[in-house]
């Protein structure tokens, strides 16, 4: 997925609302509150196994419309909360299509093998040498 912020703004509907916090009276007047909304079903920025690979993975964003949802109100400016929420919507599906390496069990070389048994049997003799040598 190329997340490219112009094509995912044409997908994204925004919802805004009077926000708490500071700003005085401007709280009052302005809605600066941003949630925004992002439906994965019908983007046609994924392709069919990236879209399920986000279902799974942001199961916990979708709300009860099965849109991705994310809330900003940390600004006293809406512009600057919606290019906040757009910044985190991508963050969020970057993390999301994210795939690990795949982890290649390695083994323990020979040569380190060997010098592990050779301390073990120096270690060996030397606890043995400690021993009284009882011959009568």
């Amino acid at each position: 997925m190329n997340l490219n912020k112009a094509d995912l703004q044409r997908e994204i509907s925004y919802k805004t609302s009077r926000s708490g916090g500071k700003g005085g009276q401007n709280v009052n007047k302005v809605s600066t509150k941003v949630e925004l909304l992002f439906d994965i079903n019908n983007s046609a920025l994924c392709t069919d196994e990236e879209k399920l690979l986000l279902s799974d993975k942001l199961q916990n964003r979708f709300n009860k419309d099965g849109l991705v949802q994310v809330i900003c109100d940390e600004e006293r400016s809406q512009f600057l909360n919606k290019e906040i929420a757009v910044e985190r919507l991508i963050v969020l599906l970057t993390n999301a299509l994210h795939k690990p390496k795949v982890r290649k069990p390695s083994k323990v070389s020979r040569a380190a093998k060997l010098a592990r048994l050779g301390n073990k049997k120096m270690q060996s003799a030397k606890k043995a040498d400690r021993k009284p040598n009882f011959d009568f």
